[in-house]
């Protein structure tokens, strides 16, 4: 693995993002013959996270891949609030339960597993291999692969349909763009795996909306495009000049 990491950075990411999409459609697949949602898709993000984890740390590069404090104070991002409030949003319609208690636990395992897996790949290693020629071209191909990637849900038997993959990939797009400007100016992908953690794992106990599941996308996505969008003109008025981080 560090061989062809030294060797080619950008090969090394992208055959972490196949194995990541290639390991979880498989992991659902089997948890559903199983019969117990994210039982085996748990174990496997769990196996990813350790060995990513444990690689980064031990050739040194923790502070290149953000897995280290904020070089900025949180003021400066106003203290992530607008990220809290994203989060929050699929619990509006009320909080109950979906799955039985232990779907619950892996689902919130699994969810949690796959914030850090996702930051790290996509505004980690995809990012800073492509940052290394054109920072600007690396900000977009990473938040806009982060947000394709999500068309996959299409075709894992997970009964989400084509609305729900379009919102969700419209999602992750301005996702993507906020947590990597984030991680560029702050130089920690800490917040950035928190949130990105939270907000998968609270849709564990998420009820249908009163107003209907259309009407609630079309609210969802208005809200996203209202806060995130100005979350994302704030950071780069906030951040003029460019990167802050150490590198």
């Amino acid at each position: 693995m560090t061989k062809l990491y030294r060797r080619n950075e950008l090969a090394f990411a992208l055959i972490w993002i196949v194995a990541y999409v290639v390991l979880t459609s498989v992991g659902d697949q089997v948890s559903a013959e199983v019969g117990v949602a994210k039982s085996v898709t748990a174990a496997v993000h769990a196996a990813m996270s350790c060995a990513l984890y444990l690689w980064i740390r031990r050739n040194g590069l923790m502070v290149k891949y953000g897995l280290c404090r904020s070089t900025v104070p949180h003021r400066r991002f106003l203290y992530y609030i607008p990220l809290a409030v994203i989060a929050s949003a699929s619990l509006w319609s009320g909080i109950g339960l979906r799955m039985t208690a232990v779907e619950t636990a892996l689902y919130v395992i699994s969810m949690c597993l796959v914030g850090f897996l996702e930051e790290v790949i996509f505004r980690g290693l995809l990012f800073r291999a492509i940052a290394r020629d054109d920072e600007r071209r690396a900000v977009v191909i990473s938040s806009v692969t982060f947000g394709l990637g999500h068309i996959v849900n299409l075709f894992r038997g997970v009964g989400q349909g084509l609305a729900d993959t379009l919102a969700q990939i419209v999602f992750a797009v301005l996702v993507g763009f906020t947590l990597v400007l984030i991680f560029l100016r702050s130089g920690s992908l800490m917040p950035c795996i928190v949130f990105h953690s939270l907000n998968n794992a609270l849709g564990a106990f998420a009820t249908a909306s009163a107003f209907g599941r259309q009407t609630e996308l079309m609210l969802n996505l208005a809200l996203m495009v209202v806060v995130l969008g100005g979350y994302l003109l704030y950071l780069i008025k906030a951040f003029p000049n460019g990167s802050e981080t150490r590198t």
